[in-house]
């Protein structure tokens, strides 16, 4: 899984396919992708509810495509995972509540997980 973590650390975005291709923020901690959606957080319809997603991963370096792959996608318990949240929001660039980040997505946010199958050719 060397490139998919190597191009998940290097850049902070990928793309998402859902109702349309979705570019999202996350950040990769604990072997995993970690994204945030609602709350006033970037809209990603369906991906709490997808069994499966395919995730794009692009080179921070040209934006060529670097691999794309399949993801399980699963909601995080964010009470049971506190140093993920935290990854995560020391990723969050410019947030507006910065100090009370984490509260406001258990309150109305979902993290979600999204751990990597094997890339496609």
């Amino acid at each position: 899984m060397g490139v998919i973590e190597e191009g998940a650390k290097k850049s902070s975005v990928l793309w998402l396919s859902l109702d349309r291709p979705r570019l999202a923020w996350h950040t990769w901690h604990d072997d995993a992708i970690y994204l945030v959606t609602g709350g006033g957080e970037q809209s990603l319809p369906g991906l709490a509810e997808a069994g499966e997603v395919r995730v794009t991963l692009r080179s921070k370096d040209n934006g060529g495509h670097l691999v794309a792959f399949d993801a399980s996608v699963e909601v995080v318990d964010q009470a049971e995972a506190p140093d993920a949240v935290a990854a995560l929001a020391k990723e969050r660039l410019n947030a507006p509540d910065a100090a009370r980040l984490a509260e406001r997505w258990a309150a109305a946010s979902r993290v979600i997980r999204l751990v990597p199958r094997e890339p496609a050719v």
